[in-house]
């Protein structure tokens, strides 16, 4: 007996993208996932404003450069031919507002890229992927980018 496919109901994926590799790469897997499902992607990005300041400051610089990464995650999404708008969000914690936006738009799943980090010889994830693995009501998944050579020590 044949098993459905997971990803055929995942057709709205949200990508948190922060310019990093990791976070283009899991643009990427998003786009193949709603390539198959016929489904779009959104990614977002998110500007955690400080306290000090109000929610809704002018912040330019921090903008411009949440703008251009938006831009390089939409020309990932345009080279597989796969819908894709971006959303630049300012909040006080990145957590809550990308899972807000996930329960707002009805994400079918969050497609996180996280970088390998070794500091203390164990795999560390940020904030913001531990929030949202602990928190999110929809399904998420997780793309960790692999080893680098010399790095494996102790595996």
């Amino acid at each position: 007996m044949a098993t459905a496919d997971p990803v055929t109901g995942l057709r709205f994926l949200l990508v948190p993208v922060d310019g990093s590799p990791a976070s283009l790469a899991a643009v990427e897997l998003a786009c193949t996932i709603a390539k198959r499902s016929r489904g779009h992607v959104l990614v977002v990005h998110v500007i955690e404003v400080p306290r000090a300041l109000q929610l809704d400051a002018e912040l330019v610089v921090e903008a411009a450069g949440g703008e251009q990464i938006l831009r390089k995650a939409e020309q990932v999404a345009a080279a597989m031919d796969v819908r894709c708008e971006g959303e630049l969000l300012q909040a006080r914690d990145a957590g809550h507002a990308v899972l807000d936006e996930a329960v707002e738009r009805k994400a079918d799943a969050i497609v996180l890229g996280v970088s390998y980090r070794k500091p203390y010889a164990e795999v560390e994830m940020g904030r913001l992927t531990q929030y949202i693995l602990k928190n999110a009501r929809c399904n998420v998944i997780l793309w960790r980018q692999p080893i680098e050579a010399g790095e494996s020590e102790g595996v």
